[in-house]
């Protein structure tokens, strides 16, 4: 960092004086030039610098702290937002103002005019950024205090109304991931499998299916143009369950681009700045690690207590708001209320950016993938968006954020019952891979009483069969996953293999009359075309839409009709 020459640089005699005046010095110089370098080659003295440490208001010595705790530098707008700016203001009006009376100045002005604290660019990954700093020349004789953990109490326990009603870590991501590469597998449309996840759906954001294909992709399950990867989504479906969470967890926490920022349902991004979704990840988990319940052997509840979400945001609010804006730019980042329609740029919309983050990573991915657990003040309400208000580990938190497989998770090890009739119901506790396969050659009916159902159809084995499976892979998949099948339904897959469907169901309209010789005079009629077998010689089958014309016939041949069908002419 610029040492003092460099860093006072600029400054006119008046302000060295001010300096120098603030220091207990006898200084005198004909000009700035010559006083710049008589000051500097004073001020370096520790025994000195130690005694105006000592006189600093209390703000501006806990400001200078900070700044030796993070390498003498720190952002000049996050500086300037906690310890207050430096007024801008030419010499004359200085000097008239004495903005450095220590009762007017902020912490800020005080180190200014005291050259404990300077401004100046220093290069950063993000380009070129406005820091404030100390002088390294003074830096070096400031001796620092230990650098005790700056994220240690961050809120506070939650009260009993705040977890009243209360949402488990589940492992139903798992089950959710099947749903939708069995769906990817069919061609099915996003929307359509949306229908068929279970992930979150008492929580304030459900797990859709759009979201859960980017998880995916971060776990390397699917290409980055969401194609799947066969060998991996097989070695993911056939494996432990615990095993298949902590690929997810792992690709969630190291994927650069599942961008949470992105995701948040009340917020729209607009223009081509970036954030960095890394960054915002890790200090969540930084501040999580204050919460109690996240170390090896705290799996007992009483070792992972509720935690309140509110306190807990207001604590990073106040402490540490620019977790995921380095340089403290509130601005330049274009987010929009997709209610209201109004940009959200400036500090003052921390809670609904930067705080609505934080809501969004602990409600959102850390508990879909079961590493935390929620809590409400009442049961979520029929078509009102559930509000959390409080958090906290899960029993599997330790293992799984250490990327060990929690050894609590449900067994796969269920079988799948076959009817006669071709509904297949699978169980959740049945694995994952069979379910894939049963999928991937039946209807899909949805979720119910702790199981997945399905149907053998005609038209669903006419899918299966263009995908290139056939009746005998059907068979086999059914052997595996359930001890008996219907004799009847084999027997109905064969034929249907070699005969195709051979039951058929369709409505027809008959028409009864009291004379059989009216059948007859239809029959020898203009009409005749339309007429059906006859079951009776009083009866005769109609073809649809051909009711208009028969009543007209019969209305020539003398009989009226009290009939109408709707659409037929």
């Amino acid at each position: 960092m610029p040492d003092l020459v460099q860093s006072l640089q600029g400054r006119d005699l008046g302000h060295l004086r001010i300096i120098a005046e603030h220091w207990g010095l006898d200084f005198s110089a004909p000009d700035a030039r010559v006083g710049l370098l008589r000051l500097a080659a004073l001020l370096v003295n520790q025994e000195l610098l130690l005694e105006v440490i000592e006189t600093l208001p209390e703000g501006a010595r806990r400001a200078l702290q900070e700044l030796g705790q993070n390498d003498g530098r720190i952002s000049w707008a996050i500086f300037t937002r906690r310890y207050g700016v430096v007024r801008e203001m030419g010499a004359a009006r200085r000097d008239r103002e004495r903005p450095y009376i220590n009762q007017l100045a902020c912490a800020t002005e005080a180190l200014w005019y005291r050259g404990l604290v300077a401004r100046a660019f220093f290069d950063t990954p993000a380009g070129p950024t406005e820091f404030a700093y100390i002088p390294e020349d003074l830096l070096v004789l400031i001796p620092q205090e230990e650098n005790t953990p700056g994220i240690q109490n961050l809120g506070r326990l939650a009260t009993l109304l705040e977890k009243a009603y209360r949402l488990a870590a589940t492992d139903r991501i798992l089950d959710d991931a099947c749903t939708l590469l069995a769906g990817m597998r069919q061609q099915l449309s996003l929307d359509v499998i949306n229908e068929h996840l279970l992930c979150g759906k008492n929580s304030p954001y459900p797990l859709g299916a759009e979201v859960l294909k980017r998880l995916l992709i971060a776990a390397d399950l699917l290409a980055k143009d969401g194609a799947p990867r066969p060998e991996r989504i097989r070695e993911f479906l056939e494996g432990n369950r615990g095993q298949a969470l902590v690929q997810l967890v792992r690709g969630w926490l190291r994927s650069p681009d599942f961008n949470e920022l992105s995701l948040i349902p009340k917020l729209e991004i607009e223009g081509e700045w970036k954030n960095d979704p890394l960054l915002a990840r890790t200090a969540t988990l930084d501040f999580l690690s204050s919460v109690p319940g996240s170390l090896e052997g705290q799996s007992d509840e009483q070792d992972r207590p509720f935690w309140s979400i509110s306190a807990f945001l207001l604590a990073i609010h106040q402490s540490f708001p620019d977790f995921q804006r380095p340089a403290g730019d509130y601005d330049s980042w274009f987010l929009r209320d997709r209610k209201t329609g109004k940009f959200l740029r400036g500090f003052q919309y921390w809670d609904d950016v930067d705080g609505a983050l934080l809501r969004y990573i602990i409600a959102g991915p850390l508990y879909w993938l079961g590493i935390i657990e929620l809590s409400m003040e009442a049961a979520p309400e029929t078509g009102v968006t559930p509000r959390i208000t409080a958090f906290r580990y899960s029993a599997w938190a330790y293992e799984l954020l250490n990327f060990k497989p929690p050894t609590e998770l449900l067994a796969e090890n269920e079988q799948a019952s076959v009817f006669p009739d071709g509904r297949i119901r699978v169980p959740l506790g049945a694995s994952g891979a069979a379910r894939y396969q049963i999928a991937r050659f039946s209807e899909w009916e949805g979720f119910g009483q702790g199981a997945y159902r399905y149907h053998l159809t005609p038209r669903s084995l006419e899918a299966a069969r263009k995908q290139g499976l056939r009746i005998q892979h059907v068979e086999a998949v059914l052997r595996w996953i359930s001890k008996t099948i219907p004799p009847g339904l084999l027997k109905a897959l064969e034929h249907w293999e070699t005969y195709g469907t051979e039951v058929h169901a369709e409505r027809i309209t008959i028409l009864r009359v009291t004379d059989p010789e009216i059948i007859q005079a239809l029959k020898s009629s203009k009409v005749a075309r339309f007429l059906g077998e006859s079951p009776d010689p009083k009866m005769a089958i109609i073809r649809p839409g051909s009711w208009g014309r028969i009543v007209a016939v019969l209305a020539e041949m003398g009989y009226l009709s009290n009939i109408k069908i709707e659409g037929d002419k």
